[in-house]
């Protein structure tokens, strides 16, 4: 028995059914859903970020989706204090929280009470080290992190530059490495009593076949002229992380006339595919994760097992 909040999480690359498996759950058991995207909580970013439509959202009540303009940093501290309370409300009402997306550093910061503690953040210094990035490259801030925390230098690369100034600005502020900081917000023990099951294609050529359906399906629904009016309103230009968003990136040197739609789409699906690589690496090296082998032509009576079953398969009583 435990007195920690029950929260039911489905993980897995993009493109694989996350979604659709999370809502069909959320009517059997009365849940709400609980996006665990980087890039949804943006207002105005909806094809690019595959949001989930407005009828999916008016059949299943959608948390943590458009709650930050997109010129706002929004980090992962911010979600993990904000998707918290989320489900503390949900709770509340009775509803059964369900985590579904693909960030997994979010999810592991929310579920492990990783939660970044305040006295860890200075935005001037956040800024110091961005200007630094800007004026001597990201090697040169990567060589930093490597001497003050080398075994974090390790596991962030230096292109993730976002990634490297927040572990630099940590030891700034506080004197403690990002290791340690982390060795310590494991030994604080789970914050939910939380079943994850993870959604995964043996073959992966059916799961690129998928991923390359949605590109076309995005381009159709409207992503060219989506990525044209945030481009339009600066947002690129003011945030970094939306600047570097698949979905965005690729299309951005079409909408400037530096490469053809066909060309786009293609870096696009590339880009999608890659990324979808590096999410199971991160989802394969949690012990939490309950995998599901899917296939395309039995999705959805998978998906039908998986809900009926899962009084079990979840632990939900």
């Amino acid at each position: 028995m435990t007195d920690k909040q029950t929260v039911l999480a489905v993980v897995g690359p993009t493109a694989s059914g996350k979604s659709a498996l999370a809502l069909a759950l959320a009517k059997e058991y009365g849940g709400e859903i609980v996006s665990c995207d980087s890039m949804q909580v943006y207002r105005d970013m909806n094809i690019g970020t595959a949001k989930p439509t407005a009828e999916e959202m008016a059949e299943v009540r959608h948390h943590m989706i458009d709650v930050a303009d997109p010129f706002e940093d929004f980090s992962c501290a911010d979600y993990v204090k904000a998707a918290a309370e989320v489900i503390e409300n949900c709770a509340s009402r009775g509803k059964l929280p369900i985590l579904c997306g693909g960030t997994g550093l979010y999810l592991d910061a929310l579920l492990r009470k990783n939660d970044f503690a305040p006295d860890t953040t200075d935005e001037a210094v956040r800024r110091e080290l961005a200007e630094f990035a800007e004026r001597h490259g990201a090697a040169a801030l990567h060589a930093e992190l490597v001497r003050i925390d080398p075994a974090s230098a390790e596991a962030t690369h230096p292109n993730n530059i976002k990634r490297v100034i927040r572990a630099i600005e940590i030891y700034r502020v506080s004197g403690m490495t990002k290791t340690e900081l982390d060795r310590r917000s494991l030994e604080g023990g789970d914050r939910y009593d939380a079943t994850v099951v993870g959604l995964r294609y043996a073959d992966r050529e059916i799961l690129y076949r998928r991923i390359e359906r949605r590109v076309d399906q995005m381009i159709a629904d409207g992503l060219l002229e989506e990525t044209r009016v945030l481009m339009e309103k600066g947002v690129f230009d003011r945030n970094r992380t939306a600047a570097q968003a698949i979905g965005y990136k690729e299309i951005l040197p079409y909408c400037r006339g530096e490469c053809t739609l066909a060309e786009a789409a293609e870096e696009l699906k590339t880009a999608t595919r890659r990324y979808a690589k590096r999410q199971m690496t991160w989802f394969s090296a949690k012990p939490y994760v309950k995998w599901v082998d899917v296939t395309d032509e039995a999705r959805q009576k998978t998906f039908e097992e998986i809900v009926n079953n899962a009084k079990v398969l979840f632990r939900k009583a």
